[in-house]
């Protein structure tokens, strides 16, 4: 059997841990391929060769975005021909999707088990997106997993900012954005705030002229237990998207319904599976996609191919 691991060496893991390239190598020995990729260049040489001679299964050791950069480049190599099998092994920040798909813990340790026989496959759906900036560049093409804007995008702004602390700091940050929502503190309003932007959802352009949180996953829980998209992966050919104009008084108190996989609810609130949305800013707005915080003019949002993805027994 042909297993490929691509490892980011640039993922958080890897930087904070001197060693632990040497033993994702040493535990990869005479049992797959091993590539290194400090870049986006070098990953798209990496999957051009794996494209070349074919592979059964390609493993991605980074965080959320490594993934999506991973697979992203590996459908553009191969042009259609079809996915080999795939699955994430922790290396980056988060891991919110190998967490969904049952693959976390120790890096060397959950290489090893995927490694091994048998192994279990599950199909799991994946989101396509064809973003545009505001210079008349060609369309950025990705595959991923999380996409979103308002809340999602300015959460991540202050987290970046704050040194990207991990799961412990993310759940600080969130507990302290519910407490100033009911006071109107400023980290609250920061995030909270309506971002200027539209939804197009099915063809359909709504009415808000700025939207608070914008989020669509094919995955249920984002992040300590964050259950935003709590029907993710419900039809694989129609993600749910959750969207609100709330402002932040109204907004934060409702943190307690998300934990709970609940509707957030309020006027003009979107809960429901959709086949396509687009999010239109008026000149170029923050985005995020697996984590990585980016900019575009338009983000147009549709059902990704069906992965098939191991899943150690």
């Amino acid at each position: 059997m042909r297993i490929d691991l691509i490892v980011n060496h640039q993922a958080r893991m890897y930087q904070r841990d001197a060693t632990l390239l040497d033993r994702m190598h040493s535990t990869a020995r005479g049992r797959c391929n091993f590539h290194v990729s400090t870049s986006l260049e070098d990953l798209h040489q990496i999957c051009e060769t794996i494209a070349e001679r074919g592979s059964d299964l390609v493993l991605f050791s980074g965080g959320d975005g490594s993934l999506m950069a991973g697979v992203s480049a590996l459908e553009d190599c191969l042009a259609g021909q079809g996915l080999p099998h795939l699955a994430p092994v922790p290396g980056g920040t988060a891991g919110t999707v190998a967490r969904n798909w049952g693959l976390s813990g120790e890096p060397t340790r959950c290489l090893e088990r995927l490694l091994r026989r048998p192994r279990r496959l599950l199909q799991r759906p994946s989101l396509r997106i064809v973003a545009q900036t505001a210079h008349g560049e060609p369309p950025w093409r990705r595959i991923g997993f999380i996409v979103g804007t308002g809340l999602v995008a300015r959460f991540f702004q202050l987290y970046y900012e704050r040194g990207a602390p991990g799961y412990a700091g993310s759940a600080k940050l969130v507990a302290r954005i519910f407490f100033e929502s009911f006071v109107g503190g400023p980290v609250a309003r920061r995030v909270l705030q309506p971002l200027p932007c539209k939804l197009e959802v099915d063809g359909e352009l709504l009415a808000p002229a700025a939207w608070s949180l914008v989020c669509a996953s094919v995955v249920r829980n984002l992040g300590i237990h964050m259950l935003v998209t709590h029907r993710a992966a419900e039809d694989p050919k129609r993600p749910h998207l959750v969207a609100t104009p709330l402002p932040p008084r109204q907004l934060g108190p409702r943190a307690p319904l998300v934990l709970s996989g609940k509707p957030i609810g309020g006027s003009d609130n979107v809960d429901q599976l959709i086949e396509r949305f687009a999010i239109c800013f008026p000149d170029s707005g923050p985005w995020v996609l697996d984590g990585e915080l980016l900019q575009a003019r338009r983000v147009d949002v549709s059902a990704g191919p069906m992965l098939t993805v191991a899943q150690p027994l």
